[in-house]
Formats: structure tokens, C-alpha cells, sequence
């Protein structure tokens, strides 16, 4: 089993029977999902499927969301990771990192510690050589955090501000 612990969180797969609930509660709230795929709350059901397919992707590409829990009480702040994404056009099939947190534990530099774990273990345990990220229009936190990890600007599209990584040149 994959886990990572930072000094405040550890990083692991899913477990459908502990997560869904709570995973659940975070993607019901429209602040976390403004700018995740449609930006619409997720329901239960769509919940279960997200947790369905992170865990494919998971054993198809070895790599992809985890679930983030607080080291010193267990609860889970949500998820933050690698994945494949579909859209836009310009970054479709490379390696994007993504996260979405509780409201409760942003601006705690929770999103940052988790995604430069992620980018750790992409490059140290996948051999991934670059990494992506879309940051919706309006969305002026997630460009912090691409910042913070070494992210740069590549370009806008379709709504989108793009962003990249070249791992060989990530200092972790």
C-alpha cells in the first residue's frame, strides 16, 4: 500500500467504507468544487465513483489522488495527488497534480505540503519527468500554491491559466 507521511499528514489510498462520508461532506460544499471539473457540488453517488476511479487509476498508472488525513486526529481533509487529466486540449494525457481540501484546513499550507509530496513521488517513485496543472479563471489560491511547488506558467486557454513542472529540475 502507497502512503507518504509529511510532518502533519499522511498520504494513503482510499478506503471506500472510512472516506466516503466524509469525502462526501468536502466535495458537497460549492467553495471546495468552484473550480473542480464543472464546478458543481458532487453528490454521494458521484463521490463513490470519484473514489472508484482514483483507486483505477491508481492500479492502471501506479499513481493518483490520496486521501489526506491530519496526522494528529485522523480526520480527512481531503484529497490531493497525480491524475491523468482529459481537458484542456493542451495538457489532455500528461500528468496534472491536483488537491481539493476541506474549507477548514485551507490557508494552512496543508494543499502545499501534500502536493510537494506528490511531486517527490512522482519524480523519486514513478520516474515522472513533468508534471502539469490547470487553475480556473477567478481561482487566485491555487496559483500560490503552484508557485510554492516550483510550477510555472506556460500559458492560458479556454478559461484556464496552464502550468508545468520539469521534474528533473524539482528541488524537493
Amino acid at each position: 500500500m502507497t502512503e507518504i507521511r509529511t510532518p502533519r499528514l499522511l498520504l494513503r489510498r482510499w478506503s471506500p467504507d472510512d472516506d466516503l462520508a466524509p469525502l462526501a461532506d468536502i466535495q458537497a460544499d460549492p467553495a471546495v468544487m468552484q473550480y473542480i471539473g464543472d464546478g458543481a457540488p458532487r453528490s454521494l453517488d458521484e463521490t463513490a465513483e470519484d473514489i472508484e476511479r482514483w483507486e483505477d487509476e491508481w492500479d492502471d498508472e501506479g499513481f493518483g489522488l490520496f486521501a489526506v488525513e491530519l496526522l494528529g486526529s485522523g480526520e480527512l481533509a481531503g484529497a490531493v495527488g497525480l491524475y491523468v487529466p482529459v481537458a484542456p486540449p493542451q495538457i489532455a494525457g500528461h500528468i496534472g497534480v491536483q488537491w481539493r481540501l476541506a474549507r477548514q484546513f485551507w490557508g494552512q499550507g496543508y494543499a502545499s505540503e501534500a502536493a510537494q509530496a506528490s511531486l517527490e513521488f512522482a519524480l523519486q517513485d514513478r520516474g515522472i519527468d513533468r508534471v502539469v496543472a490547470a487553475v480556473g479563471e477567478g481561482d487566485t489560491s491555487s496559483p500560490k500554491v503552484l508557485s510554492k511547488l516550483g510550477l510555472t506558467r506556460t500559458g492560458d486557454t479556454d478559461g484556464f491559466r496552464l502550468y508545468a513542472i520539469d521534474l528533473t529540475e524539482f528541488e524537493s
